[in-house]
């Protein structure tokens, strides 16, 4: 509800009072984003609903103070022992005196609140920054999208941004003419005084969301779920694929779904087995790959469909089945407008297939990522469904 305030004498208060909820939201903002690799990577997000709530912690803020020092005299000494650019202190020592603040300290630490986010707010914040790549025109058009259509009148209520300001200003104007009337007809005095703004003069566009037609498109999941990956990776591959899915329902309207799970043989599943089904054995990546190829053999075709298909592994494979699994990936980019190759938390001791597909692997449509813990899986999603700069 808009405020209007009749008087100026509290107008200082109020600027600053817009500034501060400014600075609020930017630092609420800010702390959301710093912490979306968190959110995103929590086994607890899973399946979770729309109003589930995250909590997310928030500095509060200060106002800006000086800071005096010790401003102590004289010059800093050292011991001979310096060599050019050693930073010496007054105390005679080299920087810092080699004393440490270890145990408990006496300084003033920072206040932290907690703010609550649901996770279709979470979306909000993804939806800008992504966008499914290469999503091309194709015969048979099955996925609808909400765009906004002309302005069509006004109305009294409504967000902000669609504040129709001529239109409130006329309201405005009518408003203090019927006044102006009114005093005439009464025998009273017509006073110039300020004449506010008032609730009831606002007026916002009404515009009229009307559905687009835009091109098929059908997302492939594909997850390792072989004896390496163990339970913190199969949640963090889970969690990648439900914060993708979740992102992919929201930007648009029925979008195809495929889930396949593989070990050295692949199946396909539904949604529920796929995000809460476990297995164990050996790891043939091209397995899965293969059953997606025959998936899109069988019901997406590349002339009528956008084909999305993307992989998570820890990136170890069997020895013997390192060639095939590098070919179905040269065999799936052929029909796919982007395969996608996530990596989690891959091993230290050994090279992964991440390392062997970016060698071998020389499609543009070719998108690898790696995952060495879990704030970065945000920062991949970004990169595998980065925005595409049109040309000019």
């Amino acid at each position: 509800m808009a405020v209007f305030r009749n008087g100026t004498d509290a107008q200082v208060d109020h600027d600053r009072a817009i500034e501060d909820k400014r600075r609020h939201r930017q630092l609420v903002e800010k702390s959301i984003k710093e912490n979306l690799g968190d959110i995103l990577s929590e086994e607890s997000i899973i399946g979770q609903s729309k109003n589930k709530k995250f909590k997310i912690p928030i500095k509060s803020i200060k106002e800006y103070q000086f800071v005096y020092g010790k401003n102590s005299k004289g010059v800093a000494t050292g011991t001979g022992e310096e060599r050019r650019g050693d930073k010496l202190d007054s105390g005679g020592g080299k920087n810092g005196s080699g004393k440490g603040n270890k145990g408990a300290g006496n300084s003033e630490g920072d206040d932290i609140y907690e703010t609550e986010i649901t996770l279709d707010e979470l979306m909000e914040y993804i939806s800008d920054e992504l966008n499914l790549p290469n999503l091309d025109e194709k015969k048979y058009s099955e996925i609808i999208t909400d765009s906004c259509g002309k302005k069509k009148g006004y109305q009294r209520h409504g967000i902000k941004p669609r504040l129709a300001k001529k239109r409130t200003v006329m309201c405005k104007i009518a408003r203090k003419q019927s006044k102006k009337r009114a005093l005439r007809e009464d025998g009273q005095e017509v006073k110039d005084e300020r004449f506010p703004f008032r609730e009831d003069d606002l007026r916002y566009y009404k515009v009229k969301l009307q559905p687009k037609k835009v091109s098929n498109a059908v997302m492939i999941f594909i997850m390792d779920a072989s004896g390496s990956m163990d339970s913190t990776k199969k949640y963090l591959a889970r969690s990648f694929f439900f914060v993708l899915s979740r992102f992919l329902k929201r930007k648009y309207n029925n979008i195809a779904f495929e889930f396949v799970y593989h070990t050295t043989v692949a199946k396909r599943v539904d949604e529920y087995e796929f995000f809460h089904k476990s297995e164990s054995g050996g790891t043939y990546i091209s397995s899965g790959i293969t059953e997606a190829l025959n998936l899109i053999d069988e019901k997406y075709h590349p002339s009528e469909w956008n084909i999305y298909p993307v992989y998570a592994s820890d990136g170890d494979n069997w020895s013997e089945d390192n060639i095939k699994a590098i070919e179905s990936v040269k065999d799936i980019c052929k029909v796919s407008n982007m395969f996608g190759y996530a990596e989690l938390l891959p091993s230290t001791y050994t090279q992964t297939m991440y390392h062997k597909f970016n060698k071998e692997i020389n499609e543009e449509n070719f998108v690898s990522v790696i995952i060495k813990e879990k704030k970065d899986l945000w920062e991949a999603l970004k990169v595998m469904l980065r925005k595409e700069l049109k040309e000019e």
